[in-house]
């Protein structure tokens, strides 16, 4: 079978708290671990999306509306479904580990990373519909 869920591909989480959202695989285990023994990933997403932006909007109402919160989340394959869609992640990469997951503090601070460079990638104009909601 081929494997076509890596890291970077765009996934929409269909199960739990964050069912419908969207989000990319950081990390991917196919054959599981000992304490998880099924194939899982590493996902960061998007809890809350951008708002709609217009013209006429002053800088700091457009700054209030860019802002995206993020999510980070080891999910079960059989609970996500691709898309055809990728993203570029080599910096989102650096900062989710496996320790990352056994400390909350350290699970802010990578959310916080993720946030910047989210946003980053929103107000540049790039993967436009990463970061428009599901509208289903």
């Amino acid at each position: 079978m081929v494997k076509f869920l890596k890291a970077g591909k765009v996934v929409v989480i269909l199960q739990g708290r964050y069912a419908g959202k969207k989000a990319v695989i950081v990390r991917n285990h196919d054959e599981g671990t000992k304490d998880r023994p099924y194939g899982y990933a590493v996902v960061a997403g998007v809890e809350r999306y951008p708002l709609k932006v217009t013209r006429s909007m002053g800088k700091k109402k457009v700054a209030k509306r860019s802002k995206v919160k993020p999510f980070i989340k080891v999910v079960n394959y059989n609970h996500m479904m691709p898309t055809r869609y990728t993203l570029e992640l080599e910096q989102i990469k650096g900062t989710i580990s496996s320790e990352t997951f056994k400390e909350p503090s350290q699970r802010e601070d990578a959310k916080k990373t993720i946030k910047k460079l989210f946003e980053e990638r929103h107000n540049s104009g790039k993967n436009k519909w990463f970061f428009s909601k599901l509208r289903f």
